[in-house]
């Protein structure tokens, strides 16, 4: 609604409006309205106001049935019907909301949506109602409770909203764009530019969006792409409403005239068929809102804002006689709306009364309304209280019946007994795994049941069965989880059991005895590590990251690349992604899509992983595309023959993952469209056929490929959507096929267990065995068919179980564009030859290389591992040997598999979600060297992001080219941290605290120190890392962290990225220095620079590189130093007295590594040294490791030996 024509008195209201209530009621207004309010000078009336009962409805004729109250002296700013129940719901200028039920208008609900602006739209959902005011969106439940508040820019200027389906909203209001709002993820999806500013209406039709602007144009978008396909000038001066049925648009609005804005009587009415205007239709009101209200005919009802309203057709005449008047207590009418029944008409005026009109005496809001919910009323006892010291009280006011007869509760003793309620067993687990300690035992929770429920069975019953509490035969059932024993061990969720130590007595080689990385799945989102696996063992790929470095903060390519640089470093210790998933956090197509998880929905197993990984497949594909666009082939991509990696304009993942293909539209007419397109994966698309006919993969899969449909499509030739005929035809196939399998649900599961069996029956015909259709054989049977005495010719019958996918695929292009598609075996390849020499005449055999499957588990939502065909050149480079070996990746549980476990897929447990198919040979194509793109200028000076740092808060010198560090230079590092997430522990029935999951801790700044020259101690690198997530402790205590110092727009520090930081490590790494610092195995750690020393092992820097002076001051079985008492003890330096400084940790680690080097005579004198450990000991023990209060305190940054620090 655009105010901007009207009452100028509208803008500021009189100050009887807003004084003490002492309210003059309009003489229109029966005084009994106001019979049961209680007006106050601070209060507001909370009762219903009933007209008199004596009010007669003529049916068809609408007239007034009730008038309440909603907030007395406050304007009514909005009125809405409520879609899903008998409700109205209205709201004011001061911004309270207030509910409505049924046509008596009875209050059902009141509460202040915002505090100082007015309430300027409001829509009902089927959860909520959605209430807009000027720059904020609330989502509220039906009584008043917040389900979500979005807070827009506090530049913004919101009047209407728009609700596209249950789950999209858009925004309009006095800027120049529209804003679109996921509700399901409360999110800003998309941002629509409006070439007329000012979007006060929003209407929508199945052919458009229509927006009503406060020039007085109504511009008409579409309905996909929101551009503006037609607008009308409606009127000179401003737009007041307007409404759409059918063919017609009606308008009312403001003209200009000399002495200002002029309400006209005149309807702009349109034919949305021709786009053109038809006759204007004049009326006898000063029309300020109207409706179409479709009954048996397109009537419109206009309304004036003294209360005047007038029926009339659009395209007829306007008849004086169809005009009744609404009498408003307040001067004017704020708001108008008519039920989606439209049986119902309610007005709102000025001073904060709503008028309900009606065309029958009991009238419904909506045809089809549920049942709404009354809060319970409160139930108290009527009984009159009874003083017992009264000699007289009369006994029949207890309420018990008294007689002389026995009751029938009262059983003599003979046949009664007592009996107590019996204790239910206790679980078979616990007593199997219970230790006891004198008269008590303690065992671990097997989480069998709910937390603090112990459910009690009245009655036992021989049927019922619980999978959780039964005890089963198998020896898998016993040894581990009973409900787990469909699933085998190695499949099932790993996690990782923390110790005091946190992770450092964890046997990870308990879980991987191969020389191959898995990856910790502690890490929020770390959903997706099995598919950082299935990418990392495909060779191009793999190179084609790591060769990649750009320029952007948050790019997922190069963050792979650094997570794959790891994964080749490390003999089988496993790797954290922390930084790959932070900056895939940050990307918003990934949260839009819905693939972040939230910690409780990880944690409760809510998410659908099937499809979320498959979702994630996609969008990893195409974000890898993306950035790999944004920069020129890597000279390292050039093939073997001299031809470019991929054509131009393309990039190297677009090469290997996209098929292109024509998309053909053949309309009914004749007419043909064809158009160019690609894809990087195909989704299966199975066929819906009841009969249960035999289908190989490879028809599926074809079909999936060559997809033919039957749509609705626009024709250019018809000039309207025609019914067509769309295929698909492949022009040239991927190098690496990816198919995402689509089993959804239990249809999809039955297809691939019915195509299972029947390609079980066949395999086991062709190697000579019969199988009838109805018999199942025992496992004596089992046996006897496997054995080699049998008449199968074949290694196992468990092989041939469950299979369905076969290991390769053969593809030929054909000359009329068509595909062919077949399973390729071992025996067609003895038949036919070597592929490689038919792929000149487009032949290709895929081989499978990676099945990504989700393994069902109820309590736990299941989890996802990957089964990969790890290549020649992985094992040469981990093992030294050449083959080729199918590997289960589960998290960091790593072993290999027989190849027939990678296509074995019981659809009870273990379903499939994604497949890798590869083109035989493809390594051998091209060059996959690798280069490290990292260079020294990564340590040369850059700005700041913080905006307010100056040259006077710089707190170090960058390195200058002749500085550059070189092998086996020292150089002081310390790392301060943040907490994003706190640790989740629970007390064990043993009183141990056990960790469930670890402090989720962020890098918030690093210090590089020089270590020798003349400018030692003086840092070269002191970054403070900028982040965008949510910090929940900055641990200033321990950190010297503030709050402000990583916001960009108000740190004065120097401020830099993550990804910047770490390569100027990385870069350190590289060229060789040796690093120096306290506890450098939790630093490196955080930041995602992995270190393992002592009875640790190394990932990324290597153990000569780090010179720990924990490690160095330190007697083995002896508890570790603090640095403040290491420096108190042989410097003399008092340290840390209040918070802690990385550049004074830095330099006193130095100062330490000195120190050591003087006491060992440079680790000569072993003998020597162990004496001064031992008095530092002693010292220690004396002293309990606490640092005297300083008398006068000093700091490495006065010693001597840094006095050149001071020119800073």
């Amino acid at each position: 609604m655009n105010f901007e024509g009207l009452d100028p008195g509208l803008a500021e209201y009189a100050p009887a409006m807003h004084s003490a209530l002492d309210p003059v009621l309009d003489a229109h207004l029966n005084p009994s309205l106001l019979q049961n309010v209680e007006l106050d000078p601070e209060g507001v009336a909370l009762e219903a106001l009933p007209v008199q009962e004596s009010v007669h409805i003529m049916e068809g004729v609408y007239s007034e049935l009730h008038s309440v109250v909603a907030e007395v002296g406050v304007p009514v700013s909005v009125s809405h019907f409520d879609l899903h129940e008998e409700m109205l719901w209205v709201g004011s200028h001061g911004g309270h909301a207030t509910s409505f039920f049924g046509p008596a208008l009875e209050r059902y609900s009141s509460f202040q949506v915002n505090g100082s602006d007015d309430i300027r739209q409001i829509q009902s959902l089927e959860n909520g109602i959605l209430f807009l005011t000027k720059n904020n969106l609330k989502y509220m439940a039906r009584g008043g409770l917040i389900i979500f508040d979005y807070l827009l820019d506090e530049n913004e200027d919101m009047h209407s909203l728009l609700l596209t389906d249950s789950s999209t909203l858009l925004v309009g209001g006095l800027q120049n764009h529209i804003l679109e709002i996921d509700l399901n993820t409360v999110q800003e999806t998309q941002k629509y530019a409006v070439e007329t500013p000012g979007v006060t209406i929003m209407r929508q039709t199945n052919r458009f969006f229509f927006c009503g602007h406060t020039s007085g144009k109504v511009s008409l978008r579409d309905l996909r792409t929101f551009k503006v396909e037609h607008e009308f000038d409606a009127f000179s001066g401003s737009l007041s409403d307007f409404d759409v049925h059918g063919n017609l648009l009606a308008a009312c609005g403001f003209s200009s005239r000399l002495t200002g804005l002029a309400c006209d009587r005149f309807l702009k009415v349109y034919d949305l068929r021709m786009m053109r205007a038809i006759t204007p239709l004049q009326v006898h009101v000063d029309p300020a809102f109207l409706r179409f209200i479709p009954t048996y005919t397109s009537r419109l009802a206009i309304i004036s804002q003294s209360g005047q309203c007038q029926f009339c057709e659009p395209t007829g005449l306007a008849n004086p006689a169809d005009i009744f008047h609404v009498n408003p207590v307040g001067p004017l009418l704020m708001t108008f709306d008519v039920s989606a029944s439209k049986q119902a008409l309610a007005f709102g005026d000025s001073e904060g009364c709503v008028h309900l009109w009606t065309d029958s005496p009991e009238p419904s809001f909506n045809p089809y309304s549920r049942e709404t919910e009354f809060a319970l009323p409160c139930l108290v006892d009527s009984l009159p209280p009874l003083d017992w010291s009264q000699d007289l009280l009369p006994l029949s006011l207890i309420p018990v019946p008294l007689t002389t007869d026995t009751l029938l509760s009262d059983w003599p003793a003979a046949n009664s007994a007592p009996a107590p309620r019996r204790a239910p067993p206790v679980d078979a687990e616990i007593l199997r795994t219970m230790k006891k300690v004198g008269f008590i035992g303690y065992a671990p929770n097997p989480r069998t049941k709910l937390r603090n429920q112990i459910p009690y069975r009245l009655k036992e019953s021989d049927s019922e069965f619980d999978s959780f509490s039964q005890v089963t035969e198998s020896p898998v059932g016993r040894e581990e989880e009973p409900h787990l024993h469909m699933v085998s061990k190695k499949y099932r969720k790993v996690t990782i059991k923390y110790s005091k130590l946190g992770l450092e007595d964890f046997d990870f080689k308990h879980y991987n005895k191969t020389l191959f990385a898995g990856l910790e799945p502690h890490i929020p989102n770390a959903y997706c590590n099995c598919m950082i696996q299935v990418l990392y063992f495909l060779e191009p790929v793999r190179c084609l990251i790591q060769n990649h470095l750009c320029q952007k903060e948050f790019c997922l390519a190069c963050e792979l690349g650094f997570l794959f640089h790891m994964l080749d470093l490390s003999r089988g210790d496993p790797c954290q992604g922390s930084n790959f998933l932070r900056a895939f956090r940050t990307i918003p197509e990934a949260s839009a899509l819905g693939l972040i998880l939230a910690d409780s929905d990880e944690a409760s197993g809510k998410g659908n992983l099937a499809r979320l990984i498959q979702r994630w497949n996609r969008f990893i594909l195409t974000q890898l595309h993306q950035d790999m666009q944004e920069l020129e082939v890597p000279q390292a991509y050039r093939g073997a023959g001299g031809s470019s990696f991929c054509s131009s304009g393309d990039s190297v993942i677009g090469q290997l993952f996209s098929c292109e293909m024509e998309n053909c539209s053949l309309c009914r007419c004749g007419s043909e469209t064809v158009r160019a397109s690609s894809t990087l994966l195909f989704t299966l698309s199975y066929p819906d056929d009841k009969i249960g006919k035999n289908y190989d993969f490879a028809q599926v899969l074809k079909r999936s490929i060559c997809l033919d449909q039957n749509t609705q499509a626009w024709c250019d030739n018809c000039e309207k959507y025609q019914p067509t005929i769309q295929t698909r035809n492949i022009r040239h196939l991927p190098d690496i096929l990816v198919i995402n399998c689509e089993v959804n649900s239990s249809k999809e599961a039955d297809f691939w267990r019915m195509q299972a069996e029947v390609a079980f029956k066949m395999a086991v015909k062709k190697h000579g065995g019969e199988i009838s259709k109805n018999k199942e054989f025992a496992l004596a049977d089992w046996k006897e068919l496997g054995s080699p005495e049998g008449v199968l010719v074949c290694p196992s019958i468990e092989e041939l179980k469950n299979v369905w996918l076969p290991f390769s695929i053969r593809m030929k292009m054909t000359k009329n564009k068509g595909l062919d598609v077949c399973n390729w075996t071992d025996g067609d390849e003895m038949q036919w030859g070597p592929a490689r020499a038919e792929e000149e005449h487009g032949v290709y055999v895929y081989d499978l290389m990676a099945t990504v499957v989700h393994i069902l588990d109820s309590r736990t939502g299941g989890s996802l591992v990957a089964h990969i065909k790890v290549g020649e050149t992985y094992h040469q480079r981990k093992e030294g040997v050449t083959h080729q070996q199918w590997y289960l990746f589960n998290d960091f549980l790593i072993e290999p598999i027989d190849k027939h476990e990678a296509v074995q897929l019981d659809m009870n447990w273990k379903v499939p979600a994604i497949l890798y198919y590869v083109k035989r040979n493809l390594n051998s194509r091209y060059n996959l060297n690798i280069k490290n793109p990292i260079e020294a200028s990564v340590l040369l000076a850059e700005a700041s992001l913080a905006r307010k740092q100056r040259k006077t808060h710089t707190t170090f010198i960058p390195l200058m080219l002749n500085e550059m560090p070189q092998i086996g230079d020292l150089v002081g590092l310390d790392a301060e941290f943040v907490t994003l997430n706190e640790e989740e522990a629970e007390l064990r029935s043993d009183g141990t605290k056990s960790t469930i999951k670890p402090s989720q801790m962020s890098v918030a700044r690093i210090t590089c120190v020089r270590g020798q020259g003349p400018n030692e101690g003086i840092p070269f690198i002191d970054d403070y890392i900028s982040t965008q997530e949510q910090v929940v402790d900055y641990l200033t205590q321990y950190s010297g962290i503030k709050p402000g110092d990583l916001d960009a727009k108000i740190s004065s520090k120097h401020l830099t990225t993550l990804k910047s930081t770490y390569l100027k490590l990385r870069f350190l790494i590289d060229i060789g220095v040796k690093f120096v610092g306290h506890g450098l195995q939790k630093d490196f750690r955080v930041i995602n620079l992995m270190v393992w020393q002592g009875s640790f092992k190394s990932l990324l820097v290597p153990k000569d590189q780090v010179l720990d002076t924990v490690y160095l001051f330190h007697m083995p079985r002896k508890r570790m130093i603090s640095l403040r008492f290491l420096a108190w003890y042989f410097l003399d330096l008092k340290i840390q007295a209040e918070t802690h400084d990385s550049i004074e940790d830095a330099r006193t680690a130095l100062q330490l590594y000195r120190k050591y080097l003087e006491l060992s005579k440079n680790g000569t004198e072993p003998e020597s040294f162990h004496k001064v450990l031992k008095g530092l000991y002693e010292k220690g023990r004396k002293m309990d490791w606490k640092v005297p209060e300083p008398e006068g305190q000093t700091s490495p940054k006065n010693a001597a030996v840094f006095s050149s620090v001071l020119a800073l």
